[in-house]
């Protein structure tokens, strides 16, 4: 069994490519199979990603148990949180994949940032999707 700790990632971000350099075995995820070929491709050229496993799938709606690890020790989540229609559903779907101990990394607009008046403002999550985010 290998090691290292291990990570899940969007296919596509930047960030799933630097884990997999500081030595995290990383499962990028994308629902998009053209997303995931564009990572694969961009990686084959950078010369930075081998071994750096790819995984298409809907985290939200797909069988979790399809991932290539039981439990990932960081799970990031980059500008997908505030798409999630039931975040207490997506959050216990990340619970079954977080080894205990772990970090779950969420990157997200947060609304209260943002003026009444931007059209925008929806976008980001409100007060009570951000304690239901940091209840734990």
């Amino acid at each position: 069994m290998d090691a290292r700790p291990s990570t899940s990632a969007p296919a596509t971000a930047p960030c799933a490519h630097h884990l997999h350099e500081l030595e995290y075995r990383t499962t990028g995820i994308d629902f998009s199979p053209t997303a995931i070929a564009a990572t694969a491709q961009k990686t084959r050229s950078d010369q930075h990603g081998e071994g750096l496993t790819r995984h298409p799938m809907d985290f939200a709606a797909d069988d979790v148990n399809a991932l290539p690890d039981r439990a990932y020790t960081v799970v990031t989540c980059r500008l997908v949180y505030r798409w999630m229609d039931d975040k207490p559903a997506f959050l216990d779907r990340v619970r079954k994949v977080l080894a205990p101990g772990g970090t779950f990394w969420v990157v997200t607009e947060l609304a209260g940032r943002r003026e009444d008046s931007d059209s925008c403002k929806h976008l980001g999550i409100n007060v009570a999707e951000t304690e239901t985010l940091t209840a734990g």
